[in-house]
């Protein structure tokens, strides 16, 4: 039987990094985030992983090839006090098992970079459209929460009200085990949409933290599209509200 592999493409000597989690979720938000990150920072990828937890098909390329299913860590030497680790993939575990057997994988990862820090990015989702969006915050320990805090983070008493669900919380839960400071940045979004306006809100927040500056104009053009959309199904929902003549003869029945 598959087991859950690592392939190390590259071993770069970073300088006390810190890991970004950025796997598909609620909104797409942490996965806009990271991906857009890779993609203006110029990042390298140094590691594949594959495992039977993920769900079982291939991906098929542009020029019609496929691929398994992976999950990718891309490295980013920033020049400043902390170079940076990218969690990106396809999917995460489909099975809890794996998601468990995974996370402890990334951490294991971590541990081997000498990460001290993680930042794992996703969405909270609120069932409808949002206007005031904003991001949400939890994390492992109390100073960092107050550093959160600072950089404009909200912190809601018993919120979100599931948990945190997957590798997001987990490798909060689980780094803590290990020692490791962790943070999760939720955006406020409807979570029935892929929300571009919501990931540059944590892109604003996680570069504040990190002390990085990243161009935002693909982000920008990105939710300019969306907010379009989001009129036009807006307009939808009106119409499709009934009127009722003043005549007060209205009534429920």
């Amino acid at each position: 039987m598959m087991e859950t592999t690592v392939v190390r493409l590259k071993k770069p000597r970073l300088k006390k990094p810190i890991l970004i989690e950025g796997l598909p979720g609620v909104g797409h938000v942490g996965k806009l985030v990271a991906e857009h990150m890779i993609d203006e920072l110029g990042a390298e990828k140094i590691i594949e992983i594959y495992s039977p937890h993920f769900p079982p098909q291939v991906i098929v390329e542009s020029d019609g090839t496929t691929r398994l299913v992976r999950n990718e860590l891309y490295s980013y030497k920033t020049g400043g006090k902390h170079d940076l680790l990218i969690l990106v993939g396809d999917h995460q575990s489909a099975t809890t098992e794996g998601h468990y057997e995974l996370s402890n994988v990334f951490l294991d990862i971590a541990e081997e970079f000498k990460v001290h820090r993680i930042y794992t990015l996703g969405g909270y989702g609120v069932g409808q459209l949002v206007e005031d969006q904003g991001v949400i915050g939890a994390a492992n320990n109390i100073e960092l929460v107050r550093e959160l805090e600072k950089n404009g983070v909200e912190f809601r008493a018993n919120e979100p009200g599931g948990g945190i669900v997957g590798v997001s919380g987990l490798l909060l839960g689980l780094g803590m085990q290990r020692g490791i400071d962790a943070a999760c940045l939720m955006g406020v979004t409807s979570g029935y949409l892929v929300d571009p306006k919501s990931a540059q809100d944590v892109l604003k927040v996680l570069c504040s933290m990190l002390e990085i500056e990243i161009d935002m104009q693909a982000l920008e053009e990105r939710a300019a599209e969306m907010e379009k959309i989001v009129a036009k199904l807006r307009e939808m929902e009106q119409s499709q509200i009934p009127s009722f003549p003043d005549d007060g003869l209205a009534y429920i029945g």
